[in-house]
């Protein structure tokens, strides 16, 4: 097999998303192609479809580096997501090209790419948006907060044990910590310190709280990744990108997730949601979690979003870095105000 070179690597991507660009590259020929790109993908929207495209890195938690393996994740994604978004993940599809060289998604021929094809949602109807726009009402709240509680109630639990889940979190917090305080972002050093002593003073003063989510049965295989722009309030209420690429990811307390939708969507401005998540669960499941541990989750999980948030500055232009670092420190500062609630 030929090995490729940097340069032919790059130029064979950079023809793929010049491809994708192109209205008649599409079965249906769309006026418009939107491109949104995150870390990890990029996606063009369609009027009626996303189409996602998983970008050929590897990195320590995932790898996307073969066509093979994209592959395999893109038909896990869909598998994964289907329960929770019936209609919207719609399969795999191609971009392959034909014996006269024309290359087009959903084509028969040889495959150059394979992509997640998705009914495309409604912008005005994710929750973030309806945050944002102050226009998120307590209905859809509270068809939110009870669809999820049932969702976690059909989870099976996972064995493990109390301090295997607890060393996770203290491996998690060591990562978070050296990452920030890596003086090449310039984030402010003390609030690094402050915030991740405080997570790891509590894993070591509240052992028991996490024995006793692990024998409560509250570990099950969850979402993920869930934030509000992963949120579609139509009716039914629609959840996706779930996670596909690292199962270990997804093993999570139900309070720690439902902890981290809570503490973005109060990064949004909406701090009503963490009642109304918690009041449906505990309704649902009759569990009542600790808010010194509610407040460590979220103390945890606004740190990993700022690892998560400065990271940006290795694959953007410098003049971008100052928003990264803003976006970085306004999760540190969220981090700081729950390590202090986690005292109470």
């Amino acid at each position: 097999m030929k090995t490729l070179t940097r340069d032919r690597m790059v130029l064979d991507l950079e023809a793929k998303l010049a491809l994708l660009r192109q209205p008649q590259t599409y079965p249906d020929r769309p006026p418009r192609i939107e491109t949104v790109e995150t870390h990890m993908s990029w996606v063009f929207l369609t009027p009626h479809h996303a189409y996602k495209l998983k970008k050929p890195v590897r990195y320590g938690f995932l790898d996307f580096s073969t066509l093979a393996a994209r592959r395999k994740n893109c038909a896990e994604e869909v598998r994964l997501n289907r329960p929770l978004a019936p209609g919207v993940y719609l399969g795999v599809v191609a971009l392959a090209s034909d014996p006269q060289g024309r290359t087009r998604l959903e084509a028969e021929g040889e495959v150059a790419e394979w992509l997640v094809k998705m009914r495309r949602l409604p912008a005005e109807r994710m929750l973030d948006y309806r945050i944002r726009h102050d226009l998120l009402e307590p209905a859809e709240l509270h068809e939110l907060a009870e669809w999820l509680a049932h969702f976690y109630r059909e989870r099976i639990p996972l064995t493990m044990s109390g301090d295997e889940y607890r060393r996770q979190y203290e491996d998690n917090v060591r990562v978070n910590h050296e990452a920030l305080a890596d003086p090449v972002y310039d984030l402010p050093a003390a609030l690094v310190d402050a915030v991740h002593a405080a997570q790891r003073n509590f894993l070591q003063r509240s052992a028991e709280l996490f024995e006793r989510r692990a024998t409560e049965a509250r570990i099950v295989d969850g979402h993920g990744d869930l934030r509000p722009e992963h949120v579609c309030l139509e009716s039914p209420v629609v959840i996706f990108d779930r996670l596909e690429f690292n199962r270990a990811f997804r093993i999570i307390d139900v309070a720690d997730e439902l902890a981290f939708l809570a503490m973005e969507c109060e990064r949004l401005g909406a701090p009503r949601v963490e009642w109304e998540l918690f009041q449906a669960y505990h309704r649902v499941s009759g569990d009542h979690p600790p808010p010194t541990l509610v407040h460590f989750y979220k103390a945890y999980r606004a740190s990993l979003r700022a690892r998560l948030a400065i990271w940006h500055v290795h694959d953007l232009a410098e003049s971008a870095w100052p928003h990264w670092r803003a976006v970085a420190g306004e999760y540190l500062r969220l981090a700081e105000s729950y390590s202090e609630k986690m005292l109470m």
